[in-house]
Formats: C-alpha cells, sequence, structure tokens
C-alpha cells in the first residue's frame, strides 16, 4: 500500500475485476479492516475504530469435512471447476460444477477461505 495524497493506493486481485464486479481505473471507497494482531488505536492515530470495539474471534468456515448440502454455482474458475458462495461469502470449488446449476454437493477438504466439493450423483 502507497500513501498517494491522502489516500491510499490498493491493488485490488485480477479476479475481482475479471468478475465485472469492479473497473480498471475506477476509484473505490473502501474499508480497511485490522485483525487482532494490528497496532492499538494509541499506536493510529488516523484510524476510525469505535472506543469499546472489540477485537472480532477468527471465524470458521461455515462448511464441516463430509458435509452434504445444496449449492448454486455462480461461476467457473480459472481452471473451470464451479465456483459457490455459501453462508459469508465462504467459497465452495465444485469439481464438474456448471454457472447456474444448483447440486446437491458433498464437501472433502475445507479450509479457512475456501471448501472443495464434488457432486453427489443423483440416483434418480
Amino acid at each position: 500500500m502507497t500513501e498517494q495524497a491522502g489516500s491510499y493506493r490498493i491493488e485490488i486481485p485480477r479476479e475481482e475485476v475479471e468478475r465485472g464486479e469492479l473497473n480498471a481505473g475506477e476509484f473505490y471507497r473502501v474499508g480497511v479492516l485490522t485483525h487482532t494482531g494490528a497496532s492499538s488505536p494509541s499506536e493510529s492515530p488516523d484510524t476510525d475504530i469505535a472506543p469499546n470495539a472489540t477485537p472480532q474471534e477468527p471465524q470458521v468456515p461455515p462448511v464441516d469435512e463430509g458435509e452434504v448440502r445444496e449449492v448454486t454455482i455462480e461461476t467457473l474458475g480459472e481452471k473451470g471447476d464451479g465456483i459457490a458462495k455459501v453462508e459469508r461469502g465462504y467459497i465452495i470449488i465444485v469439481d464438474g460444477g456448471q454457472p447456474g446449476e444448483t447440486v446437491t454437493v458433498n464437501v472433502h477438504t475445507v479450509r479457512q477461505n475456501v471448501a472443495f466439493a464434488e457432486i453427489v450423483a443423483d440416483d434418480s
């Protein structure tokens, strides 16, 4: 992050621009969230932190390994896998999912920011 004329320049991941939600060259206002390891308000007088605010606990993923659930594929990832979003924008990458499909998946791997799942075969 570099300071420029009282503001900061933040680089945005290419995927955010490619999804069409952001446009290259445009200016956006953003909020900067701090985490538990951040400096205290007394060390950073320019931050707007509520006086009685307490740091939030790290959030656990909203899915568990072995969980079976229904998701809607929103888009495709770089490698052609389906991408679905669930609670709090958590991402589930679905092998073989296609945009617009609502599928039942079995979550086989869960990480802090992403989970991986396979479509459950339809027995009918």
